[in-house]
């Protein structure tokens, strides 16, 4: 009977995380058991030993942690893994420099931690004194395999984390706590053959089907790397001045985005408006009234005006 009442818990409990996660606006939540990721462990290595993290010298850190919660988290059982809806109902003005879409409205960090801090709360309200950790793209967590390993999605040729009927625009959050849940399924690839993300990179930065140089993507060159943007990639941007979405934009599944109920994610009308000249001629002023809260804010004036000059 013992044995019963407590399986009966974990199902409830699982449950109603998932039944406030959904209240909380997030698109899915999926559960897996905390350990060590073996699949991802050589992926990774190899990875870093052909220095496809360009200068991102920070993944090369906290191996370990990396592929282990129960290194980063003291305790940790269960890994919640959350995906929130970033897709915009309006895009940019077709004659303008391009932003990912992701960026469109406030910063996501402060937006979803607020949820998990949320969800944090509701769980100690709901099950008692269960200590965890939340993550937002802040530690060396893998989300999109962790999301994947959940039964969110798989993780796409783009190396994205895809999902049928949704896509993949959309954020990835984690909760990781020290008790035992109900844990989900992974669920097959449905990439099939296709290749459309590959062949439409335009710096063939996806050097393998599942694999992304890093060091060649547009995202790292615009936002991730602080000196000058090597002249062999001129003339290969497509007007993407921060961040890229055309791996995701070509994917047959992202024909199911909707568009997201957050109010946070809006744009400022401007960056909607804006043309090519006017970001040619974006004064500091104005970076600060469009990217407010932006993500955008991460590269600074600076980097904006840098990216601009060598899309011209």
């Amino acid at each position: 009977m013992y044995f019963y009442a407590i399986v009966d818990s974990i199902e409830k409990y699982t449950q109603s995380i998932k039944t406030e996660a959904k209240r909380l606006g997030f698109l899915s939540c999926g559960i897996s058991k905390a350990g060590f990721l073996e699949e991802e462990a050589p992926r990774l290595e190899k990875w870093l030993k052909n220095n496809q993290n360009g200068e991102m010298m920070y993944m090369e850190n906290h191996f370990d942690k990396r592929l282990d919660p129960t290194k980063l988290v003291e305790g940790s059982k269960s890994v919640i893994s959350l995906l929130l809806n970033y897709y915009p109902s309006e895009l940019q003005n077709q004659d303008a420099f391009k932003v990912s879409k992701y960026a469109y409205g406030q910063d996501y960090h402060h937006i979803i931690k607020s949820k998990l801090r949320e969800l944090q709360e509701f769980i100690s309200q709901e099950i008692g004194e269960v200590n965890g950790r939340a993550f937002v793209d802040s530690a060396p967590v893998l989300d999109k395999a962790w999301a994947a390993k959940s039964g969110l999605g798989w993780i796409g040729k783009n190396s994205n984390l895809i999902t049928q009927k949704v896509g993949s625009f959309y954020f990835i959050a984690e909760l990781i706590v020290d008790i035992e849940l109900e844990y989900d399924s992974s669920v097959t690839d449905h990439c099939g053959s296709c290749t459309a993300c590959i062949d439409a990179c335009p710096t063939d930065a996806i050097v393998d089907p599942y694999v992304v140089d890093g060091s060649k993507c547009i995202s790292y060159f615009t936002i991730e790397l602080k000196n000058e943007i090597p002249q062999d990639v001129k003339g290969k941007f497509d007007d993407w001045m921060f961040g890229c979405d055309v791996c995701q934009d070509v994917c047959p599944w992202n024909r199911f985005s909707k568009p997201h109920n957050e109010p946070l994610f809006n744009p400022n009308p401007e960056l909607l408006s804006m043309t090519k000249q006017d970001w040619e001629e974006i004064t500091e002023d104005v970076f600060r009234k469009v990217f407010q809260k932006s993500a955008v804010k991460r590269t600074k004036y600076s980097g904006l005006k840098r990216n601009i000059d060598f899309l011209k």
